[in-house]
């Protein structure tokens, strides 16, 4: 029987390692060369971090990742230039809270709003992670996200822990950074987790279904399945949903990825075989 490295899960990133590392280890451990994640976690961030390999790791653009979720502890009065636990270089007292006051800052940062990225960071500076720069050489370019909601878990002074609902790409510790600032003081993360990632979460690594999880509609091919698993010329006529956008069409036990543009259909993807 032939074997099927495509493979889409969930794994668990442990706490200090970085994701490339992770990856290097899941490598070892399936027995697979090709094989990729999205949605990079620093490496002291843990939590839920999709895994794709052979023909799936071409799927990331196309799954439905948003809202992301995150658990996250955030450390009033720790200054760390970093914004968590790794290099926190001064700590100043700082007086109570009241739960009210806590609820109601993390409530006004509901919606979209623009976020500096932090300067130690996952994100790639000329193809490099900044966190790997010691934050140096960093643009301080605004992006725009958006937090869908924001819930206190709890509050056990100087420790806040919150849950939070926000769109792809925003940082989890600028937010936790301009939470104290709005507190009239400073603060790091001292926990971070990300719990999901839009319908995807932690399952033991449990082997999912790429169609369940695709942010594109099903389309449908009506004539014979052949012309789609040779890869021919393909008819808009030829497909029951005709209107602009990109489309999954399931055939056999492959599917295809096409754009349909102005009556033209072309292949994104092609003989995704389902395993």
């Amino acid at each position: 029987m032939k074997k099927c490295n495509n493979m889409i899960f969930v794994a668990n990133k442990p706490m200090f390692i970085s994701s490339n590392k992770f990856l290097s280890q899941l490598k070892k451990k399936y027995g697979i060369k090709k094989m990729g994640f999205s949605g990079t976690l620093d490496p002291f961030a843990c939590g839920c971090l999709i895994i794709a390999s052979g023909q799936y790791t071409k799927l990331f653009r196309f799954l439905q990742k948003t809202p992301k979720e995150y658990i996250a502890t955030l450390m009033l009065g720790a200054y760390s230039p970093t914004m968590d636990v790794e290099k926190i270089e001064k700590i100043e007292e700082v007086k109570p809270l009241t739960t009210e006051k806590i609820k109601e800052v993390l409530n006004s940062f509901k919606g979209k709003q623009k976020q500096l990225p932090p300067r130690y960071s996952a994100k790639k500076i000329n193809g490099i992670r900044a966190y790997t720069t010691n934050g140096k050489d960093f643009l301080d370019k605004e992006i725009e996200v958006e937090i869908f909601n924001m819930e206190l878990i709890n509050y056990s002074h100087p420790f806040i822990t919150f849950k939070s609902s926000v769109s792809e790409g925003t940082y989890i510790r600028t937010l936790g950074f301009d939470i104290a600032k709005k507190l009239g003081t400073v603060g790091t993360l001292t926990y971070l987790e990300r719990t999901k990632e839009g319908k995807f979460i932690y399952e033991c690594e449990k082997l999912l279904n790429p169609l369940d999880f695709l942010k594109i509609p099903q389309n449908f091919y009506l004539k014979e399945s052949e012309n789609l698993l040779l890869g021919k010329k393909l008819d808009i006529n030829d497909f029951k949903l005709k209107e602009n956008g990109e489309y999954f069409v399931k055939y056999n036990n492959y599917f295809a990825i096409i754009k349909i543009e102005n009556t033209e259909v072309k292949y994104l993807l092609n003989r995704m075989e389902l395993c």
